[in-house]
């Protein structure tokens, strides 16, 4: 059977650093998906230039120098790469610390690094000169036209800048609403992007006079001036590529979607929700996605009552109540936590991947562990009677938990994920071949309800989860959840909903 997509496909998930290529096309690396891809400004289309799985894992930023080469921050192992005009790459440096902002001045090259007490370097021939220490987390910066480099200081709200050859950095603006990027226009003017929801980017012209325009971009990232002064911005939130007119109004380019799949559930009301890396998110009427709030590394979702409840697979669980904005940690330091589902009794059952755990956690927020001993746990669901079943995509099978031993209910799948209960019926979805089976929890007979869907099965080798502290690119998963009405959704490029 087919399914009705509620929400387009994402062409470019997560768009973060963008710069003009000698091609006309602009560039936007994307760390979420470990790819970097080209548009065309004219016609929107997208073609991916740097596929993931090669030597660049998480893309953050790129340059391009006078002989067409591409530079590029590889944010998570701490490499700069270097990708000729033939395509081919050459590592630069792997000496630094979280690299993440990058240009190209002529034929050199200077980043700076996105860490406290971090710096912005000139890179020589493998050489590692500092031309400025002690950052506030630096992130996309840009020459001035007074020679100067200015970076921003995401944490403290500031800008800087610090001449090409050396001398002490000089304060240029504070009180920044959140930046994340410097850029100059074709007139000199400096904008800076907030990061926040609103979309915020402050212009300040060379008498130090600031003006403030609101985009509604949520998540802004970066930006880029094309020959005709028009502006391009990108957002790690939402991806898409948009055109920001000056008076604040935005074409897009290449819409935005969701940057997972993860998470998905459906609330009482049958409003679904889903966890996107850096927001809770749904879909809207026309197709494309609503962000309803900006929380940071959201994966695992689940509806409870008004509440929502929510992994991330750096290791919380936390609860947050959509009415006041409020947020509760629930526990902190799990070993990737993925789906979650709610008991009666009000406890969370979380699938606690890396640990190979299924633990629950009680109203007191203490933790206690349902099974262990597991490969890779994915996501977990419950019966009408609040028995725990958990999918596990490196074992290949659902599983049922009974006195703290794993039962099989279907083993030899195809690295199934999303997992949901309906009935006598348990849901999943087999990632390996893009399919949507339903198994009986009786008799443990199965059916295939769906193919072709647009889900991808785990990376052989996952990105490192963390970096210097730093998180880096979350495993996808396929989240799969129940309606009130009993339709089935996915979450896999998008929203897709099956009326099974």
């Amino acid at each position: 059977m087919s399914g009705t997509r509620l929400t387009r496909p994402n062409p470019l998930p997560g768009s973060n650093g963008v710069a003009f290529g000698p091609d006309g096309r602009l560039y936007v690396a994307q760390f979420l998906a470990g790819r970097i891809s080209a548009v065309d400004l004219g016609s929107g289309d997208v073609e991916i230039v740097v596929p993931e799985g090669g030597p660049v894992q998480s893309p953050d930023d790129l340059a391009f120098g006078a002989d067409g080469s591409m530079y590029i921050t590889d944010l998570v192992p701490g490499r700069v790469w270097r990708r000729d005009p033939g395509g081919e790459f050459q590592l630069v440096t792997e000496e630094l610390r979280l690299p993440n902002g990058i240009t190209c001045v002529g034929d050199r090259l200077f980043v700076n690094e996105m860490r406290p007490g971090g710096r912005v370097v000139e890179l020589t021939g493998g050489t590692v000169r500092v031309l400025a220490d002690g950052l506030a987390m630096g992130n996309a910066m840009q020459l001035g036209p007074d020679g100067c480099l200015y970076y921003p200081h995401m944490l403290t709200g500031q800008v800087f800048r610090v001449p090409l050859d050396g001398g002490a950095p000089e304060l240029v603006a504070e009180e920044v609403h959140e930046p994340v990027a410097v850029r100059f226009d074709r007139g000199g003017v400096l904008h800076v992007l907030s990061r926040g929801a609103a979309g915020i980017v402050t212009r300040i012209d060379g008498s130090g006079d600031r003006s403030l325009l609101t985009s509604g971009v949520v998540g802004l990232d970066n930006a880029a001036f094309d020959a005709e002064n028009r502006m391009f911005v990108s957002s790690y939130a939402s991806g898409g590529l948009a055109e920001l007119h000056p008076d604040g109004r935005i074409r897009q380019v290449v819409e935005p979607g969701f940057g997972g799949p993860y998470g998905v559930t459906v609330d009482l009301g049958g409003r679904v929700h889903a966890g996107d890396h850096y927001r809770l998110a749904s879909p809207d009427p026309s197709g494309g996605v609503r962000t309803d709030e900006l929380l940071i590394f959201t994966h695992g979702v689940v509806a409870d009552g008004e509440l929502l409840h929510l992994t991330s697979q750096y290791g919380q669980v936390s609860t947050y109540d959509p009415a006041t904005g409020e947020s509760r940690l629930r526990a902190n330091g799990l070993a990737r936590p993925m789906g979650i589902a709610v008991r009666a009794d009000g406890a969370l059952v979380v699938a606690e991947a890396d640990a190979g755990r299924v633990v629950a956690i009680d109203s007191a927020d203490e933790v206690s562990v349902l099974a262990e001993g597991l490969d890779h746990p994915v996501d977990v669901a419950l019966d009408p009677s609040d028995r725990v079943y958990f999918s596990d995509d490196h074992r290949g099978g659902v599983f049922r938990i009974e006195d703290g031993d794993a039962v099989p209910i279907a083993t030899e799948l195809g690295a199934p994920q999303g997992l949901a209960v309906r009935g006598d019926e348990v849901f999943t979805v087999e990632t390996t071949h893009g399919r949507l089976r339903a198994i009986s929890l009786s008799t443990g007979e199965s059916r295939i309800e769906a193919t072709d869907l647009a889900v991808a099965p785990p990376p052989a080798e996952p990105r490192a989860l963390f970096a210097d502290g730093m998180p880096g690119a979350p495993i996808p998963f396929a989240g799969l959840a129940v309606g009130p009405d009993g339709a089935v959704y996915l979450a896999a490029e998008g929203i897709v909903r099956f009326q099974v």
